[in-house]
């Protein structure tokens, strides 16, 4: 059964793509299992639950409630791992991680349209999502290139255009097209606080 949110108003960001937010859901901090759900469209195909931001809504937050709805998890909501741009849909992701603390036996999506979910190892998730959810996969495989709490993290604010000192983007050479690449962007009057990199296509 697809999934319908008759009052849904969706958020684009100033340049046309819709604002997205969703969670990587670890079983522990070790991040070596993570939760997938069923697609609702296509309920034999495994994805990373997630969903539009709604007006207002701070990216974190956002993350938060999609997993409470549908993976029908809480938890610690931790760093994020950075904002992931599909070009064929249109949309800008923001994917956190968030480690699980409690786990309801039923929630939304399952009572609603039947949505399922399944503990997966990190390299199994990957496998899985490659087949169809490419950009998920992503996510994890930029996970396992090792960003941690103090390295690589990606922040929500942006700056306007005459705040940019400067810009540097990762070597692309030899890269897939579709690999999301580091851009970091530092304001010119350096705060450390308002450092902030940001994933993008390239």
């Amino acid at each position: 059964m697809m999934k319908f949110k008759p009052n849904q108003t969706r958020t684009y960001d100033r340049e046309g793509f819709k604002k997205r937010a969703a969670c990587l859901c670890f079983r522990s901090e070790q991040e070596d299992e993570v939760l997938l759900v069923s697609s609702s469209r296509y309920p034999d195909q495994w994805i990373v639950p997630g969903g539009g931001m709604e007006p207002e809504e701070e990216p974190g937050g956002a993350a938060v409630r999609e997993v409470y709805e549908e993976a029908g998890v809480k938890g610690k909501l931790g760093r994020l791992l950075g904002i992931f741009e599909n070009q064929d849909r249109k949309h800008r992701t923001y994917v956190y991680v968030l480690t699980v603390t409690e786990i309801l036996e039923d929630w939304e999506d399952s009572v609603n349209i039947g949505r399922k979910r399944e503990w997966f190892k990190v390299e199994d998730a990957i496998k899985v999502l490659q087949c169809h959810k490419p950009v998920h996969a992503e996510y994890l495989e930029k996970l396992k290139l090792g960003c941690s709490p103090t390295n690589g993290n990606s922040t929500v604010p942006s700056l306007p255009d005459n705040n940019a000192l400067f810009v540097t983007a990762a070597q692309t050479s030899g890269l897939p097209s579709s690999m999301p690449v580091l851009i970091a962007v530092i304001p010119t009057s350096y705060d450390p606080e308002s450092y902030s990199s940001q994933y993008v296509e390239y």
